[in-house]
């Protein structure tokens, strides 16, 4: 029973290169659990409500299953990526590079197992820890308190359901990888 226990105390960790979050991260702070609120003109033209709710004022809940099906700029984006390129996924509230993808993997594989689970799914290496952390209970989040979504392990490992709107971002300034969207 002490082992059942101990474990329960010290929560879920993931493998490498995972980085792990405490609770720490997802304080009260002076815009929900960021600082700062959602950007103004968010990518995709991503609904800034919604996206606003679940980055900064939830921590259990998603956008819709599919939503990101459902936003053409997003899909035209990903579509015109030439096969040898990716996207770079922002934080909706501070512009920090959260995502790229595809990495190891097709655009159209990336889709494919984004469509299957309902979000866009992120694997590992597809993740920059530098912004990135996952707590205990699954929850990922970005090092500023933005809730992204959950990781929901599958046999090819760890797998970020992550919400579109939550990381529909424009560059911080000074990053160099630029947008057009």
């Amino acid at each position: 029973m002490g082992q059942i226990a101990a474990k329960m105390a010290n929560g879920n960790t993931y493998p490498p290169p995972a980085v792990m979050g405490t609770e720490q991260l997802m304080s009260k702070k002076a815009h929900g659990t960021s600082s700062v609120p959602v950007q103004q003109n968010l990518r995709w033209k991503c609904d800034r409500d919604v996206a606003d709710r679940i980055s900064n004022f939830n921590r259990h809940y998603a956008e819709f299953s599919g939503y990101f099906k459902t936003v053409p700029e997003f899909l035209n984006e990903a579509n015109d990526t030439p096969a040898d390129g990716e996207i770079t996924f922002y934080d909706s509230n501070t512009g920090k590079p959260l995502f790229y993808a595809p990495r190891g993997r097709t655009m159209e594989q990336f889709l494919l197992e984004s469509r299957n689970h309902g979000w866009p799914s992120f694997r590992d290496e597809e993740t920059n820890w530098d912004y990135v952390r996952v707590l205990p209970n699954g929850e990922t989040v970005s090092v500023d308190g933005t809730h992204l979504g959950h990781n929901l392990p599958d046999k090819k490992g760890s797998r970020y359901c992550i919400n579109l709107v939550c990381v529909a971002g424009r560059p911080e300034e000074g990053d160099c990888a630029g947008d057009t969207s």
